[in-house]
C-alpha cells in the first residue's frame, strides 16, 4: 500500500490542478490551483451566482501507483474565514460521486485539519446521496477542493500538504 501525501512547496505539485467551475453548466465563477512565492499552493477565485452558477471547484487525479492507504486526510492549510469542502471521489470520471467533508480553517492562520473518513458524505451534483456506503479512503482515485454555499466574491485558501494518514 502506497500513502497519498501532496506536498505543494514545487512548481510540479500544482500541475495537475484543474478547475471544474460552474461554468460546466452556464455559470462565470472562476477559480484555479496556483504556487505561491512563499511555497505553498493557492486555491483562489470569484464565486458568482450570475446565470444559475454558484461553485468554484479544483481536482486532481491521485498520483499514487496502487491504492492508497489511510482512514483519515490530514489538510495544513490557512483559510480566509470561508466554508470549503474536501473531496474524495472513487473512480476517475469527470461526473460521478464525490465524498465531501467540510473545512471552515481559520482566517490568516495556518492550520492542521483532520478529516475523519466518517466526516466525509457521499454526493452527486452538490446533493447528498444517502444509500451508499461509506467513504473507503482506499479507493481514492481523485481529490479536490470546492466552494460553494451562496459565499458570493473571491476567496484564497492556502494549502501546504494534504496527507491520508492511519
Amino acid at each position: 500500500m502506497k500513502t497519498l501525501s501532496c506536498r505543494f512547496d514545487t512548481p510540479e505539485a500544482v500541475e495537475s490542478w484543474y478547475a471544474i467551475d460552474d461554468r460546466v453548466m452556464g455559470g462565470v465563477s472562476t477559480s484555479g490551483m496556483a504556487l505561491d512565492r512563499e511555497g505553498h499552493a493557492v486555491f483562489s477565485g470569484t464565486v458568482s451566482l450570475a446565470n444559475n452558477g454558484g461553485f468554484a471547484s479544483v481536482r486532481s487525479p491521485v498520483m499514487a501507483s496502487g491504492s492508497v492507504d489511510g482512514s483519515a486526510c490530514l489538510l495544513s492549510v490557512r483559510g480566509d474565514g470561508k466554508r470549503y469542502r474536501f473531496s474524495i471521489r472513487s473512480d476517475a470520471e469527470f461526473d460521478g460521486i464525490s465524498y465531501q467533508a467540510a473545512l471552515q480553517p481559520p482566517a490568516g492562520e495556518w492550520t492542521i485539519l483532520r478529516l475523519a473518513a466518517a466526516d466525509f458524505v457521499p454526493t452527486w451534483r452538490g446533493r447528498v446521496v444517502g444509500h451508499l456506503p461509506p467513504l473507503d479512503p482506499a479507493c481514492a482515485q481523485q481529490i479536490g477542493l470546492l466552494i460553494a454555499d451562496r459565499q458570493l466574491g473571491p476567496f484564497k485558501l492556502d494549502l501546504r500538504a494534504i496527507e491520508l494518514v492511519r
